[in-house]
């Protein structure tokens, strides 16, 4: 395996007019953060010299045009571009739009190729990147595409881990949405990320059901009782520890949540609502499910504050060192099973 500093953490810079430069900065400004990792940023240094001088940050880059220039130890800016950005922030900009995803194919591009080990992505604003070349509501629906697998928003701490069954769905289709196979689907993309990259050997899930107290009875709804309560039974009788539908509006209050190694709800805001108010600041949101490693923080582009210097960047931070540690727990499943097949070879 590679060495700590060696593992190298790609990072698409946002949208320049919020605070993704910034948190960004403060990030590697800790110097320590290089025993880590390597990091390299998709961008261009002129828009990284603009930003470091607007944030008075003591930081030196490593300027590279092509990913196999970058220097481990340092912390490296590739060149996605070469002319000047204009940069107003707080405002929503289609051309700083363009920019962003700029980065985030040429990040994806890098990582698809092995150039990258995992890949950190700063926040972006979901209108302004739409374009006729790119029409994703997110990063995840993009990279689901590009890397393949059973992509899952997936919202963690160290102490609090919330999957969903629908992400950016209006609330007006979420039912319709959800099916027997999404159910299943979606539980053992979670099983087994909880396997694979967070190193919990047999999981215990818990899943916040479809309505207000879960119907009812059907008084508000039927979708728990037709659809998710049989198939949370099949998964059940398959060995998985499942447990649900739980009602949404007592789980977290009752402390429930602390039960369970991850929670599986139905909807985006039953989901982050909750997480957010208990991790705020500190949450990193993983797709699980890829054939590679991408998290974020757990924020988005906050113009209310960009350009002020006073964005925190402890979720970006989490953001990376998460990442960090399912590469390292991936890599270790993979040898163990390796292990575990070669035994098994040798006994046949």
């Amino acid at each position: 395996m590679k060495k700590s500093e060696n593992i190298v953490v790609g990072i698409s810079i946002g949208d320049l007019n919020g605070i993704g430069g910034e948190i960004v900065l403060k990030t590697f400004e800790d110097s320590r953060m290089l025993d880590f990792c390597t990091p390299v940023i998709f961008a261009s240094s002129k828009t990284m010299l603009f930003l470091k001088k607007q944030f008075n940050s003591s930081i030196n880059f490593n300027d590279i045009n092509q990913i196999d220039q970058v220097v481990f130890g340092r912390i490296n800016v590739l060149n996605c571009w070469k002319e000047p950005v204009t940069i107003d922030f707080g405002k929503e900009d289609f051309k700083i739009g363009e920019y962003a995803i700029k980065s985030l194919q040429e990040a994806t591009k890098a990582l698809k190729n092995d150039a990258i080990d995992v890949l950190v992505t700063a926040p972006i604003n979901k209108h302004n990147i739409q374009s006729e070349e790119f029409n994703f509501p997110g990063h995840t629906d993009y990279l689901a595409q590009e890397l393949g697998g059973e992509s899952l928003m997936f919202m963690v701490t160290d102490s609090l881990r919330v999957g969903l069954l629908t992400d950016h769905v209006p609330v007006k289709d979420v039912a319709l949405k959800i099916s027997s196979e999404l159910i299943e689907k979606k539980i053992n993309t979670v099983y087994d990320s909880l396997q694979k990259d967070f190193k919990i050997n047999r999981p215990k899930i818990a899943v916040l059901g479809i309505n207000p107290h879960t119907g009812d009875n059907g008084v508000i709804g039927n979708e728990d009782d037709e659809v998710m309560r049989p198939t949370l039974a099949k998964i059940k009788e398959e060995g998985k520890l499942v447990y649900g539908p739980y009602a949404a509006d007592s789980f977290f209050g009752s402390n429930n949540y602390k039960n369970f190694d991850a929670i599986i709800a139905s909807y985006h805001d039953q989901g982050l609502i909750p997480f957010k108010t208990l991790s705020f600041g500190q949450g990193v949101n993983f797709t699980a499910g890829l054939s590679k490693i991408r998290t974020s923080p757990d924020h988005g582009t906050a113009y209310e504050i960009a350009g002020k210097g006073v964005a925190d960047e402890n979720s970006f931070k989490e953001a990376v060192f998460t990442a960090l540690q399912i590469f390292k727990n991936r890599f270790d499943y993979e040898r163990l099973t390796e292990n575990s097949l070669k035994k098994a070879s040798k006994t046949r």
